[in-house]
Formats: structure tokens, sequence, C-alpha cells
């Protein structure tokens, strides 16, 4: 399972069993953060899964900024709640390839708002699952 956490929006793919591709799942709207975590946790649990992917918002620079830091805190909470493994992964520029993925397809700047979170999550655990091999 792969998280584009964000301020308002976590993107969420799962892979296949056999870990070789990741697919889209949703784009869940945040409410709080305890709600959230909750949220979360249960999906965890009725996906069995095993390890938390979470993509790492790094300035261009590769430094750590507030957004990765509250990623972070964010991360270390749902690692507490659940107990499962969570493993970081830049995520520097998967919004932007997720965009251009989008608008390749004609798809206007309204619609991929719904869309482009999850797709980031995609591509997030897509990077993961590829680096593995």
């Amino acid at each position: 399972m792969a998280l584009d956490y964000g301020e308002v929006r976590i993107g969420i793919a799962f892979s296949d069993l056999l870990n070789i591709i990741a697919s889209p799942f949703e784009t869940y709207t945040r409410v709080e953060k305890t709600k959230d975590l909750e949220y979360l946790s249960n999906l965890i649990k009725t996906q069995e899964v095993d390890e938390v992917i979470i993509g790492l918002p790094l300035n261009m620079d590769g430094s750590e900024g507030e957004r990765a830091l509250a990623t972070r805190e964010f991360a270390r909470q749902l690692e507490e709640i659940t107990h499962i493994k969570i493993t970081f992964v830049d995520e520097r520029l998967t919004s932007v390839e997720a965009d251009e993925i989008l608008a390749s397809r004609g798809i206007k700047w309204e619609e991929r708002k719904k869309y482009i979170d999850k797709l980031s999550a995609t591509i997030i655990l897509q990077d993961y699952l590829n680096s593995k091999k």
C-alpha cells in the first residue's frame, strides 16, 4: 500500500499480490487527523497490508522542509497504531508526472484534481516496486 499524504487529500494505491504492478485505489479527503488515522488503520487491516510506502515530499535540493516533517509525524502515528512497517520514498515531481499523464489523456484540470493524488500514490508505489527488482 502506498500513500501520497497531503494537507487536504491522501492518495492511496495498492499493488497486486505478486508486488509487480501498482494500481490506484482512491483519493481520501481528510477529515481530521484522528479520523484519518482510523480510516487508514481499518483499510490496512481489511486489505491485509504488511508494509506502507509513503511519499516523502523533499525539497528539490533533497532537504526536508515542513511538509516532509508533517509527513514523517503522520507516518509515526500510523505506525504506532498499526504496528506496520513504514517505508519512505522520495516523491519529488510525482504530482507533476501524474498531472502530465492525466493531461496527455485530455482530462480537464477540474477532473484531474479528482485523480492526481491516487495516481501520485500509484507512481510512488510503482517506483518502489521497481527498485526492489
